[in-house]
């Protein structure tokens, strides 16, 4: 088990070595759509990409997030055929947004044998996702 803080310097370590590994200008973090935010997640129990709809309007969220499944077979096929959607996702703190999502289970970012493995997995998300979307 490890204390708060060594947690928390580990989780630095990862998402430093990350950037430093894949030096990408990550245009999509910032999405250019206030309403749209790309997510990059690792915890002890999985690792997860997400492009969150976070408008509190539901309309403009239902707006966005039809637009996004709209081009589910396309994604499924040809990009990311492991993605989810959910329209209605509660978020730790009581938010409701819509998030698709590629999620990695069954690794811990306090195991570094598995940071490679997880690296790769974040990368290859924006890779095929930013391909995507330049098409």
């Amino acid at each position: 088990m490890f204390s708060h803080e060594e947690s928390k310097k580990i989780r630095q370590e990862f998402w430093t070595s990350f950037g430093k590994e894949f030096p990408h200008k990550w245009l999509l973090y910032n999405t250019k759509i206030k309403e749209i935010q790309l997510k990059f997640s690792f915890t002890r129990k999985f690792a997860m990409v997400s492009l969150d709809i976070i408008d509190q309007d539901e309309f403009i969220r239902s707006y966005y997030f039809e637009k996004l499944e709209s081009l589910k077979t396309v994604l499924n096929e040809s990009y990311l055929p492991n993605i989810q959607y959910e329209k209605e996702y509660e978020l730790p703190e009581g938010k409701m947004i819509s998030r698709i999502f590629v999620e990695k289970e069954g690794v811990n970012i306090h195991r570094q044998k598995d940071w490679p493995e997880v690296k790769e997995f974040l990368a290859e998300f924006f890779g095929d996702f930013e391909d995507f979307l330049k098409n």
